[in-house]
C-alpha cells in the first residue's frame, strides 16, 4: 500500500521497490566517486551499466553520466582508420604506449565487428593491445558494433565522455574501417588519421575521395626496413593529391607523413601535429564550433533513434511492416504507397 507493507512483527517496512531504488542511488554515489578517483575498475562498470539495455540500469547510466558531465571535455579526442592491414592496432598500442610513457592518460575505443550470431565482439582486448592494455596509464574497452551505423557502437559517445570524467586526456577510437564507419566517427572527434600504406599509385585510385577528405593527417605506415624509401615516395604522392582535395577542417592544411610502429619513427611528428592542430583550431574558434556542432548532431542522431524505436513498439507495426513488405516484392503496391499505407494507418 502507497511503497510500503507490513513486517511480521506490525513495523512497517519498506517495499522491495523502494529498497532497491535506495540501493541503485548509492551505487551511484560509489561509482561518481571512484570514477573520479581514477578507478579504472568502477569506469568499465558504468560503461557496462550504459550499455545495458534494462530499463532500470539505463536511468541509472544517464544518471550517472548527468553528474559527471562538469568533469567532461578536458581531452583530445582522435579517431583514427585505415585500410585493411594497414596495422591500425599496432600503430595505436606504439603510439599510445608513448604517450602513457610520458604521463598522459590514454583511452583507446576499439570499435570490434559483432558476431551475427550473438552480437558480442568478435575481437577481444585479450587479443590486441596487450602491452598497452597493462600499462597503468591506459584503459582499453572493445565495443561491439552490434549492427549499428558503420560499425560504431551507439553508446561510443558515452563511453568518451566517461573516460573524460575518470582523467583520460587522450582519447583513441579506431574504426572498423568500412561502410560508413568513418563519417560517424569523424562526427565525434577532434582530429582524424588516416593510415594507409606504402604505394600509393594502385590504392590512390581505389580509395574513395570523400574519406580522405575526411582526414586531418594521412599516415603512410609501416615505413621501416625496404619499405622505408618507397614509404617516403608515397608521402610524396599523397602530398601532391592533397593539394586538390577540400581541407577536412577550415584553416588546416592535411599533412601525409611515414611512420613504423615497429621501430617507433614518425610517432613524434604525429603528436606533434595534433598538439599544433589543437592549438591552431582554439585560437582560430573551430575547436569549440566543432565540439558545439557534434553535440547537436548527436542530439539530432538519438532523436531519429528514439523515434524509430518507439514507431516499431507500437502494437501492430511489425506486422505491417512485413505485410507491406511482400505487397512490395510481388509488385502490388508501390513503395510511396507502402509508407503512405503505414502512417496513415489504414
Amino acid at each position: 500500500m502507497n511503497g510500503i507493507e507490513s513486517s511480521h512483527d506490525g513495523m512497517v517496512a519498506p517495499t522491495r521497490k523502494r529498497f532497491v531504488k535506495k540501493e541503485r542511488a548509492i551505487e551511484i554515489e560509489d561509482l561518481y566517486a571512484e570514477i573520479c578517483n581514477g578507478s579504472r575498475l568502477h569506469l568499465s562498470k558504468a560503461i557496462t551499466l550504459l550499455e545495458s539495455i534494462n530499463v532500470t540500469d539505463k536511468k541509472a547510466g544517464q544518471d550517472l553520466l548527468k553528474k559527471l558531465l562538469p568533469q567532461t571535455g578536458n581531452s583530445i579526442r582522435i579517431g583514427i582508420t585505415g585500410v585493411p592491414g594497414a596495422g591500425k592496432s599496432t600503430f595505436i598500442e606504439a603510439f599510445g604506449l608513448q604517450l602513457a610513457e610520458r604521463g598522459s592518460k590514454v583511452a583507446v575505443l576499439a570499435i570490434d565487428p559483432s558476431s551475427t550470431v550473438t552480437g558480442g565482439s568478435i575481437l577481444g582486448d585479450k587479443t590486441r593491445m596487450e602491452t598497452l592494455a597493462r600499462h597503468k596509464n591506459a584503459f582499453i574497452r572493445p565495443s561491439p558494433s552490434s549492427g549499428t551505423l558503420g560499425g560504431v557502437h551507439r553508446k561510443t559517445r558515452e563511453t568518451m565522455l566517461l573516460c573524460e570524467a575518470a582523467g583520460y586526456d587522450i582519447i583513441l577510437i579506431e574504426t572498423v574501417g568500412v561502410g560508413q564507419s568513418e563519417t560517424v566517427v569523424r562526427g565525434m572527434v577532434d582530429f582524424f588519421m588516416l593510415l594507409v600504406l606504402t604505394g600509393a599509385g594502385d590504392e590512390l585510385q581505389g580509395m574513395k575521395k570523400g574519406i580522405m577528405e575526411l582526414a586531418d593527417a594521412i599516415i603512410v605506415h609501416k615505413a621501416d626496413g625496404d619499405n622505408l624509401k618507397l614509404a617516403k615516395k608515397t608521402v610524396r604522392e599523397y602530398s601532391q593529391l592533397l593539394h586538390f582535395l577540400q581541407p577536412a577542417t577550415l584553416g588546416w592544411t592535411t599533412i601525409a607523413m611515414p611512420v613504423s610502429s615497429l621501430q617507433k619513427t614518425g610517432l613524434d611528428k604525429v603528436w606533434e601535429t595534433i598538439t599544433n592542430f589543437q592549438d591552431q583550431m582554439i585560437v582560430s574558434g573551430v575547436w569549440n564550433e566543432r565540439r558545439q556542432s557534434q553535440t547537436k548532431d548527436w542530439f539530432h542522431s538519438m532523436i531519429r533513434d528514439r523515434l524509430i524505436d518507439n514507431f516499431f513498439s507500437e502494437k501492430g507495426k511489425r506486422e505491417l511492416v512485413t505485410d507491406l513488405e511482400g505487397q512490395l516484392l510481388s509488385g502490388d503496391i508501390t513503395v510511396a504507397n507502402a509508407v503512405d499505407r503505414i502512417f496513415s494507418n489504414e
